[in-house]
């Protein structure tokens, strides 16, 4: 609806507008950190206590001690280890990928450049779920099952992370690149002299994302690493689902949350300046 300045300047319009943004931010809230809460909320929770009281806005009596007994007695320790093991290869592995193959698309920009990035972002296209058995055939062939290679290397196949990479670097000044070959500088020296100092938003970007997808992913390292004691924490929390007590399991799952979380209310603003340098808008 639109509203006319004439109009927007009456106190009972300008009350009508202000009482719907508050609404609206207090609703947008509520999604985004209830959630949360409620998780925070059923960890320090007894077992009696959520079955009897669900949706109370917090137990009568809590027991922050869930958190300590999470850790001792369901192995969270040793899940979140592996969780940073699957996550840091997996983001190594789209980060250099993401930036050599936005590097040589936007900067070298080979004569068949065209079609390569058309086919990559083609791949945006198809159904995660589609190319999951193919993917599986092609781990067991090359033995790479219950390995972490088998959740590195595909995670390298991210077509977005290559489209920000490239949009990025398209924006970059392509008279700074020609001065650098008149002065000797080799391709090499293009990317790790020139590129990537000017490419840190955009590297944060990737980073972030990378992070992000990876510790949350759970249908792929389910079906790739079937060794409860190599598995991540999202796997974990389904197997132990069935046999932890409840107010444990949730304690884990307020552990397995919070450092995605935390990391991302750190370095929030990299992603927002970085998608402002690419141009994409989500």
């Amino acid at each position: 609806m639109m509203i006319s300045p004439v109009e927007e300047r009456r106190p009972a319009v300008r009350a009508a507008l202000r009482s719907i943004q508050w609404a609206t931010l207090a609703f947008l809230v509520a999604i985004g950190i209830g959630p949360l809460y409620m998780t925070v909320k059923g960890a320090v929770s007894p077992s009696a206590d959520l079955i009897a009281r669900p949706l109370a806005l917090w137990p009568a009596d809590p027991r922050p001690e869930n958190f300590a007994l999470a850790w001792a007695d369901l192995g969270v320790g040793g899940y979140l280890l592996n969780t940073v093991q699957v996550v840091g290869g997996a983001w190594a592995v789209q980060l250099v990928v993401a930036v050599t193959a936005g590097f040589a698309l936007s900067v070298l920009r080979p004569w068949f450049g065209r079609w390569v990035y058309g086919a990559i972002l083609a791949t945006m296209f198809v159904p995660y779920t589609v190319s999951m058995v193919s993917l599986f055939m092609t781990v067991i062939d090359l033995g790479m099952v219950d390995t972490y290679w088998s959740i590195w290397l595909p995670a390298g196949a991210n077509a977005f992370n290559v489209l920000l990479a490239k949009r990025f670097f398209d924006a970059l000044p392509a008279e700074l690149f020609a001065a650098a070959r008149i002065d000797g500088a080799t391709t090499w020296q293009l990317l790790t002299r020139i590129v990537l100092p000017m490419s840190r938003p955009i590297v944060a970007v990737i980073s972030l994302l990378a992070v992000m997808h990876s510790w949350k992913d759970f249908i792929w390292p389910l079906v790739a690493l079937t060794d409860p004691d190599k598995q991540p924490i999202s796997v974990a929390l389904a197997n132990l689902a069935e046999q932890a007590p409840q107010d444990e399991l949730i304690a884990a799952m307020a552990m397995a949350l919070a450092p995605p979380v935390l990391i991302f209310l750190v370095f929030q603003k990299y992603i927002v300046a970085g998608l402002g340098f690419t141009g994409v808008k989500g």
